[in-house]
């Protein structure tokens, strides 16, 4: 019933004029203004994040997404002429354009990892495309579901926007409504049942996933910049972040030294005792600790290995000497743990890469430009950062996606605008080539109206 009004709204137009996309985007910029108190305890109270952890990853992304969309909107939204982009002069009388039209009614179902960026984020997009908008937080993070169902209808047209809560059995519902376009967030695994769900509706569908994103250490790269920068994307939100780095492909000589660096930072980071620091998180769930948990004993711990069940706290944990077909490098991690895997070359790290399904993102440390441009070529991913983690994340001039089995379709900034509209093609077809003998292209034909189009369309075959 909840869908059928909310589909019905936008077909009245609501959602179409620019001030009122305006209007939605700044509404849903005061709501966080309003109320970045409530989401940072809600935050910490799921995830143990810090207040600064919180504003980093989460918040101020989505400020970022909503100051981008309201500075470009007039842009993003106008026409985009394509007469000059044809070379053929049969069009050069005709206007050719784009014109970007919303979808229509679309769903965002959000994970529970970065339960408020990722949930409103992908939703800027859909507000400044001129959609009307069915929010599904997940069910996992309790108080952000509670934060993001309370307080969005407050400050959001609710004839055109909702959030709807509950876990499986209410997603399940949702998805077999005919949405005009569905958004995922989630695991490889749930993106199959979204993807199944929407081909019986012929939605189209953006699914952004995960998978296991490796990081190759080079031995020209500044070792102790690189152990700081893995431990901070490895750590960050205790390893639950889609693209942690998952595995470290190394050249084995440099294993003892790398190790006693990245010792030394996290010590730097959280402290002698980690799960004392006010900035390491906790692990979402009982489930989700005693899988990861269950991978400590997969290798030879390096450094770590402590974990609690009471608070579901895992230490930062680098582990070596990885077991023969051990699950820590078949599954995602999704948690706190740093496999190092030795290599003796950069052609067995390609091939390495190359044997498995295909990264959410792939992280390069070298000071060698051919080693770039090598990893550029000979592999693939749906980002590639060269000597940092996580910070692409930040640059919304940049497309975020996956590829294969990390996903599909991409987002941020302009990106996010176009993944939310149909692009429609629209000629206007010039009255006048009548006038200019353009009826060679009716019947009946001859050799001379033959010799007529293939001059016009620059057809190189024999006249």
């Amino acid at each position: 019933m909840l869908f059928r009004s909310i589909k019905a709204s936008y077909r009245k137009g609501i959602t179409k004029p620019i001030k009122y996309r305006e209007e939605q985007l700044k509404a849903l910029q005061t709501c966080l203004l309003d109320n970045e108190i409530e989401f940072r305890n809600a935050l910490r109270e799921d995830l143990h994040k810090s207040e600064f952890e919180s504003v980093l990853t989460e918040l101020s992304l989505v400020y970022d997404e909503i100051s981008t969309a309201l500075d470009n909107l007039s842009s993003w939204t106008s026409s985009k002429s394509q007469s000059k982009a044809h070379p053929k002069y049969m069009w050069a009388l005709d206007s050719l354009q784009l014109v970007p039209e919303p979808y229509g009614t679309v769903l965002v179902i959000a994970p529970w990892n970065y339960p408020v960026q990722l949930a409103l984020s992908p939703i800027v997009g859909a507000i400044a495309a001129g959609n009307a908008v069915v929010l599904k937080p997940s069910e996992i993070s309790k108080a952000c579901e509670r934060v993001l169902a309370a307080l969005l209808p407050k400050y959001l047209d609710e004839d055109t926007f909702c959030v709807v809560t509950g876990a499986k059995e209410e997603t399940q519902k949702l998805l077999e409504q005919k949405f005009d376009y569905i958004f995922f967030t989630g695991s490889t695994k749930v993106g199959k049942i979204v993807m199944k769900a929407a081909a019986e509706h012929l939605t189209p569908v953006t699914l952004e996933l995960g998978g296991k994103s490796p990081v190759i250490i080079d031995d020209s790269c500044d070792l102790e910049q690189a152990a700081q920068r893995i431990a901070w994307g490895k750590f960050t939100n205790a390893g639950q972040t889609c693209v942690a780095p998952d595995y470290a492909l190394i050249l084995s000589s440099l294993i003892p030294r790398f190790t006693e660096e990245i010792k030394k930072v996290i010590t730097e980071m959280f402290g002698e005792d980690p799960q004392q620091s006010k900035d390491y998180g906790r692990i979402i769930t009982q489930d989700h600790f005693e899988r990861i948990s269950g991978y400590l004993s997969q290798g030879e711990v390096l450094y770590g290995g402590h974990a609690d069940s009471e608070e579901r706290y895992i230490q930062p944990t680098i582990l070596g000497s990885i077991k023969q077909g051990a699950d820590v490098m078949q599954d995602e991690i999704f948690g706190p743990i740093l496999p190092l895997i030795p290599i003796e070359s950069l052609d067995e790290a390609v091939s390495f890469i190359v044997e498995r399904p295909k990264p959410l993102a792939l992280y390069l440390f070298t000071s060698k430009s051919e080693v770039k441009k090598k990893f550029e070529l000979e592999t693939s991913s749906g980002s590639m950062l060269i000597n940092d983690t996580l910070i692409h994340l930040s640059c919304n001039t940049l497309p975020f996606g996956g590829v294969g089995d990390s996903g599909m379709g991409a987002y941020h900034g302009e990106y996010s605008f176009k993944t939310f509209s149909h692009m429609k093609p629209v000629m206007h077809k010039t009255t006048k080539l009548e006038k200019l003998n353009e009826k060679f292209r009716y019947p009946p034909y001859d050799e001379k109206k033959l010799s007529h189009l293939q001059t016009i369309l620059r057809y190189p075959g024999k006249q």
